[in-house]
């Protein structure tokens, strides 16, 4: 009776697992394969306010894109305002407390602060904007400006009746001194009697120096002003004097009368796809300068302000830089002194560009 009643209860539990078995066929929904991740926290800091109408804001607005592209994959952190010290540090440990395994400092001085942080956080995915440190877990980032920096120089060369160009500029740092470069050689290369003059305010982001240097250049004759700064204040003071002017970072051609155009960004097309190659473990650590041919960086359209035929000679220098004809930096080039820089043919290498330190010829105003 006893070795019955065993053979029944084996025969019952077989029967269970068995059952168990089929019953673990489980809707799509409902299997650990297809459970809810949850979201990769991406932490950014900005150097100014999230509504600066400038540098800032085009982050901001590159943030919002990655948001809308990636929707729930994503958490996104932010801190605005964070000066380039010690605030900063704290700025990127807080996103790391909260969370954060991506995390882009997105302005120069914040470069020896994230790659301390990185350092200590090997875990964490940092990307440092315009800087030329790198690690492991470290990248670097930016675009090409002096692409659509030459292009404005071209509205701006053909626009000026004094032949007196004003440029409002934030640090003489590599960064700022190319893309004043870059200006003055497309204006150069349709006006050969125009000078660009440079006032440094040494601040990224202050609209009341930002306006007191334009107006000082504005004083001096300049008939258009551009500007390397975070704020609209520079074409501001151009639209009170009635003069024309060149933004940055964002198109303002509905803001600003005597506004032609402005080399921008669009940082979102460079924040989808770095986080994507987060997500999909992809991602390696690069020294990414991204050309107008990725889209990062372009020329915004020009106005009803821009001179008659800028868009014909904008169009045609535009095409020649996307294929390949047009070299910013070739040869020849000298400086402010007429020393030659880059002899003729040559063509200056992406390092070289990048860690400038001189101003062209037809530049008025120093670099240290």
């Amino acid at each position: 009776m006893k070795k019955i009643i065993s053979v029944f209860l084996c025969l019952t539990l077989l029967i269970g697992v068995l059952l168990t078995g089929c019953s673990s066929n489980k809707k799509p929904s409902e299997t650990n394969d297809n459970v809810q991740k949850e979201p990769l926290k991406v932490g950014f800091i900005y150097i100014g306010p999230i509504n600066d109408g400038g540098y800032s804001q085009a982050h901001d607005e590159g943030r919002k894109a990655l948001e809308k592209e990636l929707g729930d994959k994503v958490k996104v952190l932010y801190k605005e305002n964070v000066p380039e010290g010690p605030e900063c540090e704290k700025a990127l440990r807080d996103l790391v407390d909260e969370g954060a395994k991506v995390i882009f400092s997105t302005s120069f001085g914040y470069m020896d602060y994230t790659e301390k942080v990185a350092k200590d956080n090997p875990d964490v995915i940092f990307l440092h904007c315009s800087g030329y440190k790198t690690l492991k877990n470290m990248g670097t980032y930016f675009g090409k400006m002096i692409e659509p920096r030459y292009l404005s120089g071209i509205v701006a060369g053909m626009k000026t009746k004094s032949n007196k160009i004003g440029y409002v500029a934030a640090f003489p740092i590599p960064e700022v001194i190319r893309g004043i470069n870059a200006f003055t050689l497309g204006v150069k290369s349709v006006n050969k009697d125009a000078t660009v003059e440079v006032k440094w305010t040494n601040t990224w982001y202050d609209p009341a120096k930002e306006k007191e240097a334009a107006k000082a250049l504005l004083d001096k004759g300049a008939d258009v002003l551009a500007q390397h700064q975070d704020s609209t204040a520079t074409q501001i003071a151009a639209s009170e004097k009635g003069v024309a002017s060149i933004g940055y970072d964002l198109d303002h051609a509905d803001k600003v009368s005597g506004y032609m155009t402005a080399p921008v960004f669009n940082w979102g097309a460079y924040y989808i796809k770095t986080v994507k190659s987060v997500l999909d473990g992809t991602w390696k650590s690069e020294s990414y300068w991204g050309p107008m041919s990725d889209g990062i960086v372009d020329l915004a359209p020009l106005t009803k302000d821009a001179p008659e035929g800028a868009q014909a000679k904008v169009d045609e220098a535009k095409k020649a830089i996307m294929d390949g004809s047009l070299k910013i930096f070739k040869g020849p080039i000298v400086d402010q002194t007429g020393t030659v820089k880059i002899k003729d043919g040559e063509v200056m290498a992406d390092k070289d560009i990048w860690n400038m330190d001189w101003f062209v010829q037809g530049v008025i105003g120093k670099t240290k």
